[in-house]
């Protein structure tokens, strides 16, 4: 064993982000003291990023199971879901919260990197990829340098490695400040039946690393993420990984080859956490153990120690077990993509993990004792609902004055159309390439979800990250309710059917009761709505500690990354107006309602309401009515109402042909929540002239109410007769902000 004069103590444990009781139980589970390795290794697998200590209770109440699951939530990198006629689909969605706070730029640029390896360790080909983006005050100098290096990291890294991003969302808000979020949503085909596996087993296979050298950047990276934001953050600089694209495209290439050439027994991405992780988590799977030599890994500098070796967070690298005899297939085929393959092990029968390191034993540890699921320690949490909620359901609506006249509304609708939250992104996406691969169907046609094709079939994959923290923090259930909600109506109103989930949970401590009541809050809400829509949760990633010690919590912020299938491109439906003269209905009812609306926080300044009104039948009969509405091509658009409400719905319907709408207000209603308020379960669609009689029928049987709203124009956006804007003028505001605030 490693020859150490000094075994660590629980001060030592302590530093490494273990508490004390943790410390006993890693004794008790060695019978004796670790040495400074062994201590490493525990503190990385049982961080909250790797072991999910604090969340598996809750998490194991979601739903996990459909017809179509093909791999479910915690079985492998990935959840899978098949598709029809022999394909699968591999998706899910990760952060990469810390690493950006830190050095914005690789922070980012490796969280696409290591989402886009999950999926292809499965086997499958990457196709897509969203993004998911949350930034503090825009007018905050530290904001400004956030969002440059984060956008430039994910383009940069997106571009180079070749795999189109399709869309996504960016919200700004001061609880961001310090610690923006950035969550990495990606998705790949392959056949259904060769789905390869992170597993282990066989006594006397070789196990081999692949990829990349492994250096000193990312050591500590897990435990990193597992703790609070702080001044001396700067100091775990070295915890931040450094990607390389290109390398990536090369591992892809040689890693899919590698799994159809049928010699591949378990294969793993080496993300946080590094070799230890991939190790034990193939190990612990399989029920087998692994003698590995360290000294045979490539490094990058010389005279690494081997908790550095074991804890390194270097990108681009993968452990593969490989079947004995077969060693030459795997050379060969990295070989060819100029990677290293080095043999660093063997797998053998002892359900410990023993490394070496100059023949040296430096650490001795059993797998399964490391892993969720196995000896990892699981905690039930307090939880305690927070002062704020029961203020927040105080609010009424008659407290806020409404719109008076024309020129208020004109006033609030310029705001909206300006604001961050709502303005146009197109800056943003402009730096992405969306069309590489061509499989995008909907690069230049606006629909609510990204709708791209699978090559060599008719089907295409509909995905959507979406969730508006705002409404999660006023009521932690039903905010997250609406996020899976939102999700599904934006698939169904681009032309697709919801199918499975993929969550990112981003939350503050889970030590501090009022924090782990919104993230059991939130839990339950997504339970409700997945059951709700047939969607299960195929996986995803838990990420708290995301806060400072000078401002607190990030607004929960649970990311819901959904896939939909289309079954043929014709189904496929865009949220723009067609042609002066369609009709404008609503599906879905309003409300008298505009709590947690951008209207309400941003103009009128009111921080604190309950979420916005949400059914969750009336909203799954909204979405069947607007489904078979476009199955009937009986619409000519569908855009739902989210941020902003109506009046920003009927804007962004209009923009892209350079139209308008004259419509007339509800007068049951007050203005207010008629043109800006947020109620949930609601659709704008149009309706062209030879539709309508389709249309009329379609909605006679359907369980969703329509109210006509008015008609499609040429250039006017016209309220009540009277006209609030141009298209124009909307367009300048609503394409014109944000790049002024970066300049």
């Amino acid at each position: 064993m490693e020859n150490q004069e000094v075994l660590p103590t629980v001060e030592t444990a302590k530093k490494l982000g273990l508490l004390p009781e943790e410390f006993d139980k890693i004794k008790v589970i060695l019978g004796r003291t670790p040495n400074f390795t062994e201590l490493s290794i525990f503190s990385v697998m049982w961080s909250e990023h790797c072991s999910y200590k604090n969340s598996i209770v809750w998490l194991k109440t979601l739903p996990k199971d459909s017809p179509r699951m093909l791999a479910k939530a915690g079985e492998e990198n990935a959840g899978v879901v098949d598709l029809g006629d022999g394909i699968g689909c591999a998706f899910k969605i990760e952060s990469h919260n810390h690493p950006s706070a830190l050095e914005p730029y690789q922070g980012a640029a490796t969280g696409v990197g290591g989402i886009n390896r999950d999926i292809f360790t499965m086997g499958a080909r990457p196709i897509a990829q969203l993004n998911s983006l949350r930034f503090g005050n825009l007018d905050n100098p530290r904001t400004k340098w956030l969002v440059k290096g984060v956008v430039k990291g994910i383009g940069d890294y997106g571009n180079a490695f070749g795999i189109p991003t399709v869309g996504g969302e960016v919200y700004f808000d001061e609880c961001y400040n310090i610690n923006p979020l950035v969550n990495a949503f990606s998705a790949g085909i392959l056949k259904a039946g060769k789905i390869a596996s992170a597993i282990s087993y066989g006594v006397g296979n070789p196990v081999f690393i692949v990829g990349s050298a492994t250096g000193k950047d990312g050591i500590g990276g897990a435990s990193f993420a597992s703790e609070d934001i702080s001044s001396k953050s700067s100091e775990k600089l070295p915890a931040v990984q450094v990607g390389d694209p290109f390398q990536e495209k090369l591992l892809l290439e040689a890693s899919l080859e590698i799994i159809d050439a049928d010699c591949v027994i378990g294969i793993q991405d080496m993300g946080a956490a590094g070799i230890i992780c991939s190790t034990s988590e193939m190990s612990a799977k399989g029920e087998h153990g692994m003698e590995i030599d360290l000294s045979k890994v490539p490094t990058r500098q010389p005279n690494m120690k081997p908790f550095e070796i074991l804890l390194s967070e270097s990108q681009e690298r993968m452990l593969i077990v490989v079947e004995k005899g077969k060693e030459h297939i795997a050379k060969k085929i990295f070989d060819k993509w100029d990677l290293n393959c080095e043999q660093i092990g063997v797998v053998t029968d002892s359900k410990r993990l023993r490394f070496y390191q100059d023949g040296e034993l430096v650490a001795d540890v059993p797998a399964d004792d490391l892993v969720l699921g196995g000896g990892a320690p699981v905690y039930h949490r307090e939880y305690r609902e927070p002062a704020y909620f029961q203020e927040f359901k105080k609010f009424k609506i008659d407290s806020i004055a409404d719109v008076s006249d024309k020129e208020e509304i004109k006033s609030v609708a310029k705001h909206l159309l300006s604001h961050p939250n709502i303005a146009s992104k197109k800056w943003i996406a402009q730096q992405y390439d969306s069309t590489i691969g061509r499989a995008n169907r909907n690069t230049n046609a606006p629909s609510d979800a990204a709708v791209v094709q699978v090559h060599g079939s008719e089907k295409s994959i509909v995905i959507t990250v979406d969730c508006n923290s705002r409404y999660v923090n006023a009521d932690p259930e039903e905010g997250c309710a609406i996020a899976v909600a939102e999700a599904a109506r934006n698939i169904t109103c681009a032309g697709g059917e919801p199918v499975a989930i993929t969550n990112c949970l981003n939350f503050g401590n889970p030590y501090v009761p009022e924090v782990y009541w919104q993230f059991v809050g939130a839990i339950k809400g997504m339970k409700k709505s997945c059951e709700a829509f047939g969607t299960p949760v195929t996986g995803g990633n838990v990420s708290f500690y995301n806060q400072s010690s000078d401002e607190g919590p990030v607004f929960p912020t649970p990311t819901i990354g959904m896939l939909g299938l289309m079954e043929k491109p014709d189904n496929m439906m865009t949220l723009d107006f067609k042609e002066d003269g369609d009709l404008i209905y609503l599906i879905g009812e309003n409300k008298n309602d505009i709590n947690s609306s951008e209207y309400l926080y941003s103009y009128r300044k009111t921080k604190g309401s309950p979420a916005p009104y949400f059914d969750i039948e009336a909203e799954k009969s909204v979405q069947e009515t607007v489904k078979n509405l476009i199955l009937g091509k009986a619409i000519q658009s569908a855009h739902d109402i989210s941020d902003g409400g109506l009046f920003v719905t009927l804007a962004e319907s209009s923009m892209n042909r350079q139209l308008g709408f004259s419509i007339k207000s509800d007068v049951s209603l007050r203005q207010d929540a008629f043109l800006f308020g947020e109620a949930q379960s609601r659709v704008v669609v149009s309706v062209s002239g030879t539709q309508q009689e389709t249309f009329e029928k379609i909605m006679s049987e359907a369980n969703a109410p329509a109210k006509f709203l008015g008609k499609v124009t040429k250039e006017n956006f016209v309220i009540d007769s009277e006209t609030i804007m141009t298209c124009g003028s909307a367009i300048e505001l609503y394409e014109g902000t944000l790049p002024s605030y970066l300049a």
